[in-house]
């Protein structure tokens, strides 16, 4: 059949078009289900923790027991199903990347069946997790390289902590900065825990807010920074830490921000600020003279308004009237440091 070549341009047009538009966006949806646009629409979208549960349950941040539990990702609703009720949707990498590493051992982890990628997106080193898969794509291997769109898995609802009911069968989906090249040392040196995944065990991977990362690269198309949406973050708190050579440093030289009194005297220490969930998204180097004490770690100040907004991940704490480090906030400034 001829087709007019007018009606040609078109079908062109109606095809690549999109796909261009789609490839200014860093990230895409790891699976079929963008409902997350479509205002009114979020129980299609987001699989809470229980029918009486509100969608944001399945959202990402302070949204589990009443505020006081983080949820790092998003748990997003399957499409389909087989004739026995289990989600066939098939799971997509978000961005290009290599797969650094996955499990099929779901007894393993809380997790379940799951593969993390690395990526590269204005120069910045971001891991993509999907979770709780039934199956990981046959073939696939760790060094792979997968593009945009590239059907990595099949959904499922494996987990090693809780039963995932059919009808809430989901995707747990991630965008991560990684902590520390050496967790798997730091690991075996400061817990009795065993770790089966290296450094790709979850507390390795402080997790960025998804959903607002999906509706402002909607929004803004081709103008989404995400380095400035990392240096945009809201400071939690702020800490001066007495290390100067940490992994860290070297895997995001965009967050460090300049001081031309380390260039008069080197450096001494960082002044690091830290969002809610311990990512570390603006680190100042700091001169002898600038600091006071010989504390490993101190507290400089804390954002009383958002601690109160987002108090899940227990970075710190008020003792009276003083603010301090919490085992936990200690915690991951012994690990970004190791």
């Amino acid at each position: 059949m001829n087709v007019p070549f007018v009606c040609r341009i078109c079908w062109l047009i109606s095809v690549f078009v999109p796909a261009l538009l789609l490839g200014q966006e860093p990230f895409r949806f790891p699976t079929a289900n963008h409902l997350l646009f479509e205002p009114g629409r979020e129980l299609e979208f987001f699989a809470p923790t229980a029918p009486d549960k509100p969608w944001t349950s399945g959202s990402f941040g302070c949204v589990r027991n009443n505020g006081t539990r983080l949820h790092e990702g998003l748990d997003i609703r399957h499409l389909q199903t087989d004739k026995r009720g289990e989600p066939t949707d098939p799971v997509m990498a978000t961005a290009d990347g290599t797969v650094v590493y996955f499990s099929t051992r779901p007894s393993l982890s809380n997790y379940g069946n799951y593969i993390v990628i690395r990526h590269v997106i204005d120069g910045i080193e971001i891991y993509s997790l999907y979770a709780h898969l039934s199956a990981v794509r046959p073939g696939l291997k760790i060094g792979d390289a997968v593009k945009a769109g590239d059907v990595i898995a099949t959904m499922g609802r494996t987990s090693n902590a809780e039963t995932i009911l059919k009808e809430r069968a989901h995707v747990h989906f991630e965008l991560n900065v990684l902590v520390n090249d050496s967790f798997a040392a730091w690991f075996k040196r400061n817990s009795r825990e065993r770790n089966d995944h290296g450094e790709w065990n979850g507390q390795n991977l402080n997790g960025l807010d998804v959903r607002e990362i999906l509706l402002a690269e909607h929004a803004e198309g081709a103008k989404f920074s995400l380095l400035n949406y990392l240096r945009g973050q809201t400071e939690l708190c702020r800490v001066l830490v007495r290390a100067t050579n940490f992994p860290y440093l070297k895997r995001y030289p965009m967050l460090i921000l300049p001081n031309p009194e380390t260039g008069k005297e080197g450096i001494a220490g960082y002044e690091i600020s830290l969002n809610y969930n311990g990512v570390a998204f603006a680190l100042m180097p700091r001169a002898p003279s600038e600091i006071k004490g010989q504390a490993r770690f101190q507290l400089l100040s804390v954002n009383d308004a958002e601690q109160r907004a987002n108090p899940c991940d227990h970075l710190v704490a008020k003792r009276g009237s003083r603010w301090e480090l919490t085992d936990k906030g200690l915690h991951e400034l012994e690990l970004l440091t190791y």
